[in-house]
């Protein structure tokens, strides 16, 4: 996002923290109906083009979504929707994204309310391994025929009583609303986005063999010194990772593996 929508999107997680602050404010609740207004948005382009137009009045937009949506979520909601719909956006499809990162932050919220912000971190993770590692799950899940029904029915078996709600919430509305994004996408933001709500980053390690508690720890050290952030770890193993790791912290690659540093020495060789 940029320019209005990014000023817009920033005041509405300013208004959701605030919420969610409150003891009274059910987040997972809360994640749930801003969901439903995000597929509501998302399939009516008339209607969030007339949300997102500059030349109607903030408060004619709000009173809109009163209208629209006051009576079958709760007030909470619809102030906040409403209170989003007065904002300024660059275009339409800014708004539907935003409703969208407010759901997910919503849901995150819950489960660090309830202690469980790190263990969705580490499902999330464990879930996209196990997603790419097999080609016929991510057909499945990805197939544009099969009904959210039957994709709904598939993760309940495989992350039903082994995830907690969070994640499978989550999982759920990615897997069965996915807005032009791929799997792998989706819950590579989702990771990012529950790290940010541990004001984390998120480095993904992988190793030839596990690495032990200490080396977790002297790694995870390390990192937040060089990055001056908190760093969550997200550990895979590769038996093809000869002699270290290789670390991946966003875009930004930190290889010490014995393979990589032969390979680099061939190339030097060679040229």
């Amino acid at each position: 996002m940029n320019g209005a929508s990014r000023e817009a999107l920033a005041a509405a997680l300013e208004r959701l923290d605030a919420l969610t602050d409150s003891t009274s404010v059910d987040a997972a609740q809360l994640a749930d109906e801003l969901a439903a207004v995000t597929a509501l948005l998302d399939r009516e382009a008339g209607l969030r083009r007339v949300l997102t137009d500059p030349a109607q009045p903030g408060e004619a937009k709000a009173q809109l979504v009163q209208r629209l949506i006051g009576g079958q979520v709760s007030g909470t909601t619809a102030d906040l929707v409403s209170g989003t719909a007065r904002s300024r956006w660059s275009q339409p499809r800014d708004l539907v994204d935003a409703l969208e990162e407010l759901a997910n932050i919503a849901d995150l919220t819950a489960a660090q309310q309830a202690g469980t912000l790190d263990d969705v971190e580490d499902e999330l993770f464990r879930f996209g391994r196990i997603v790419s590692s097999s080609t016929e799950l991510r057909a499945a899940l990805t197939d544009r025929s099969a009904g959210a029904q039957a994709k709904n029915e598939l993760l309940r078996r495989l992350l039903g009583g082994r995830a907690k709600p969070a994640t499978e919430r989550l999982v759920a509305r990615l897997v069965t609303a996915p807005r032009g994004r791929s799997l792998e996408t989706g819950l590579e933001s989702l990771s990012k986005l529950a790290a940010d709500r541990r004001d984390r980053m998120v480095a993904v390690v992988t190793s030839a063999v596990p690495l032990s508690d200490g080396q977790k720890q002297r790694l995870g050290a390390a990192l937040t010194k060089l990055y001056g952030r908190r760093m969550h770890l997200n550990l895979d193993v590769d038996p093809e990772v000869v002699g270290g790791i290789r670390v991946q912290v966003g875009d930004e690659v930190i290889n010490g593996s014995l393979a990589d540093r032969l390979e680099d020495a061939a190339r030097r060789m060679a040229s």
